[in-house]
């Protein structure tokens, strides 16, 4: 990737790169979190997993306990890094010293104590942190163990009533982006009210001189001139009120294979957040594969699917489909499409969705692509020439993108096959 950046701009690019790298992690932080094995025939139990508590709030922690035999002295020591350790058992500051910070020290010589002690631990977060481990040490001093103690702040659920009735028009809005051809976007409209007539669509246009799109349930945002593909994306999916959008493309057109009803019965009895299709039969279903490094990353595009989406005989898999999607409106918002990706782009969605979205395709969901034939009426030839020129800009975008990538995402490499 570093061959398509200008060479008196590589280093102090890579400078700010990582300097918004080290940004990054302090907010996401990517600690690597420690393969936990309970061995077998130990004295101590702890919590492999579970123990959670919100930021600034206490709990006690679960599954504590000694199970050796007493000894003249039984000394046992919790440790912690991101929080303040305490017991609620009432007993002296010889036998538990610590209380209030990260080293509690527990020391008697009755088991049963012990184990009263330690069944009344409680974990304190002392610091404002969302979705951080605390790894806690856990010894008495021959055994030692950790087990995580995660620090996580609840989510608000985000639902739409889709009504008592479950429609499609109160289920899906249908998006779509236009630039200039308007004669290509009448025919789209046309097809989607044949088949879906009461169905919400927004459209998203920054052509140069917008013409009126006056009809029913349609509703017609004009952006800046060339504002670009993703901007367009972003706010046509920002006015979205319904819980799933259907993206199409403005040169598409609805046939009796085009059912939305097939899409929303995945989504609706699935785990995916996104649905593809196919756009004349082809799908474009994509793998992405991320190889992380040291000093930056690669990331792998392979053709295909992982393996079939049980309980959909046609449906499969994957990181990325077609440009003919069913999406869940919130996961959508999200991720997000950049902005600065004007031109070309659309797997750059599935790439920042990467670890977020849960993507599968349906080849049985069938969507027509336009005709591409020159068109004999004068002004729709010069708006598809003029849209040829805006778009026929292949080299100069790849070097964009790549240098996009190399900086926002910390990419040093990218394949495709």
């Amino acid at each position: 990737m570093e061959n398509y950046i200008d060479k008196d701009k590589l280093e102090s690019i890579k400078q700010r790169r990582e300097k918004e790298f080290k940004h990054y992690q302090r907010r996401h932080p990517l600690e690597k979190k420690d393969i936990l094995i309970a061995q077998p025939n130990i004295p101590l139990s702890y919590p492999i997993q579970g123990a959670e508590v919100m930021p600034l709030h206490t709990i006690i922690l679960p599954g504590l306990g000694f199970h050796g035999t007493s000894r003249e002295t039984l000394k046992v020591l919790l440790q912690a890094s991101f929080g303040n350790l305490n017991t609620l058992a009432d007993v002296s500051e010889e036998v538990v010293q610590g209380r209030g910070t990260k080293l509690l020290v527990i020391t008697t010589s009755y088991v049963k104590l012990l184990n009263h002690i330690l069944e009344h631990v409680t974990y304190t977060s002392t610091k404002y942190l969302l979705d951080v481990a605390d790894m806690m040490n856990f010894t008495d001093g021959t055994y030692l163990v950790r087990f995580p103690v995660t620090i996580r702040q609840l989510h608000l659920p985000k639902l739409f009533d889709s009504g008592p009735d479950n429609s499609i028009r109160n289920m899906v809005t249908i998006t779509v982006k236009t630039f200039l051809r308007y004669h290509k976007l009448r025919i789209l409209l046309k097809s989607i009210k044949q088949y879906y007539p009461d169905i919400t669509i927004i459209v998203a246009d920054d052509s140069e001189h917008p013409e009126k799109i006056e009809e029913a349930n349609v509703q017609h945002y004009i952006m800046p001139f060339g504002k670009g593909w993703f901007a367009g994306r972003n706010l046509a999916i920002s006015q979205v009120t319904t819980k799933y959008y259907l993206w199409v493309d403005d040169d598409f057109i609805f046939t009796e294979k085009t059912k939305i009803e097939k899409f929303v019965d995945v989504l609706e009895n699935s785990n995916l957040d996104v649905v593809g299709g196919s756009v004349d039969g082809n799908e474009y279903k994509f793998k992405i594969f991320y190889q992380e490094g040291e000093d930056s990353s690669c990331l792998h595009l392979r053709n295909g699917f992982y393996h079939h989406l049980e309980g959909f005989p046609n449906c499969v898999v994957t990181s990325g489909v077609v440009n003919f999607f069913l999406a869940h409106t919130e996961e959508s918002r999200h991720v997000g499409f950049d902005p600065k990706l004007q031109r070309v782009a659309h797997l750059e969605y599935f790439m920042d969705g990467l670890g977020n979205l849960r993507v599968g395709s349906c080849s049985d969901v069938v969507i027509g692509h336009q005709s591409h034939q020159i068109s004999t009426n004068i002004q729709e030839a010069n708006a598809e020439h003029l849209y040829a020129r805006f778009r026929d800009v292949f080299d100069k975008e790849l070097k964009f993108k790549l240098t996009l990538h190399y900086f926002k995402n910390r990419m040093k490499c990218y394949t495709k096959g």
